[in-house]
């Protein structure tokens, strides 16, 4: 199989290629230079944002294209009309955030999305990733796009600050705001697992849109930070708080404590519990939670312990003096208070 990745060197992209090499594909990586293609992939350099930046891409013939870009759909859809004629399917890693709020508990692919152009310059999140499943659609035609629609992605090379910021909170020891229930069932995605069933959706000829995330229950809160705890190997104590005492310290879920979201309400049903049946029934396998953490954590320590970010995702950030009071009120037994109107995070 002959695969066109365009990125190909950070978190998705990455994996998507490494998996790719792992199969004994060809592969070629078209990015801007920044960063190294792993070994054994073909590099054609070029900025897709700047005139003439797809030069590299005017020649070639490809079985298949990743796309994993998130700003202006026109970037998505002036690369899939340069190759149209040369490549036989075009898969876009497009978002869960294209569906129209609130999203329903266990809603499929079937559920409405929001408005979106082609042609579009870059506006906001949602907007510019349904914008570059509409580019697909209109260049490719729908029996040969895939639209992969990821909900939280984790993994090695994660380039968010997610798990990333759980791992460094863990690995500076002693206490450690846990955000509860501890048996709080969550959902996410590993990076690796995400290329796997992309890739065998390629073989398979797949098309259509597909949620990709882990099942509803894949872990827990609990079994994420213990699986941080133990790859560290830090002296760290995880102090359990309820959410109700999270929320009445004004801490955003998901922002300012990554992953994390209250039980209950619009925001966790979106977020935690998505309908995946469609990949499950397509070869979606997930790996444990324990080796999505200690992968992370090796790559982690291997790069000198400080993840890479993108700028255009917001970077997460709790006080420490915010956290430092509610920890406090956790070791004084004060009782937590009802959450103030409006602040769970929505």
């Amino acid at each position: 199989m002959r695969l066109l990745v365009l990125g190909g060197t950070e978190f998705v992209g990455r994996a998507v290629v490494e998996a790719a090499l792992g199969r004994g594909w060809e592969v070629t990586a078209f990015h801007r230079g920044r960063h190294q293609a792993p070994p054994g992939t073909r590099v054609l350099i070029g900025d897709r944002t700047a005139d003439g930046g797809l030069a590299a891409l005017a020649e070639g013939d490809w079985d298949a294209v990743v796309d994993t870009w998130s700003a202006a759909p026109r970037a998505v859809l002036e690369a899939a009309r340069l190759l149209r004629g040369r490549a036989g399917r075009y898969a876009y890693v497009s978002s869960r955030s294209v569906y129209a709020w609130p999203w329903p508990a266990g809603a499929g692919e079937d559920a409405p999305v929001v408005e979106g152009a082609a042609d579009a310059g870059a506006t906001e999140y949602a907007r510019d990733k349904r914008g570059g499943e509409l580019a697909v659609l209109e260049t490719f035609g729908a029996d040969r796009s895939l639209l992969v629609r990821a909900g939280l992605i984790l993994g090695p090379y994660e380039n968010v600050g997610r798990l990333p910021w759980w791992l460094d909170q863990v690995a500076r020891g002693g206490p450690v705001l846990a955000p509860g229930p501890r048996d709080l069932p969550i959902q996410y995605i590993d990076a690796r697992d995400l290329a796997d069933w992309l890739l065998g959706a390629l073989e398979q000829e797949l098309s259509g849109p597909y949620d990709m995330v882990s099942p509803p229950g894949h872990t827990t809160m609990g079994a994420l930070l213990d699986a941080c705890v133990a790859a560290t190997g830090a002296d760290a104590e995880l102090c359990w708080a309820e959410p109700e005492r999270i929320l009445d310290a004004g801490i955003e879920p998901w922002t300012e404590l990554p992953v994390w979201v209250p039980p209950g309400g619009e925001m966790y049903d979106a977020v935690h519990r998505a309908g995946v049946g469609r990949a499950l029934a397509t070869g979606l396998v997930c790996r444990p939670v324990t080796e999505t953490v200690e992968d992370t954590w090796r790559w982690l320590t291997a790069i000198g312990g400080t993840a890479p970010r993108r700028p255009d995702r917001v970077t997460p950030r709790l006080a420490p003096e915010v956290a430092a009071k509610v920890l406090a009120g956790l070791r004084e037994g004060v009782p937590g208070t009802t959450p103030r109107e409006g602040a769970s995070g929505q």
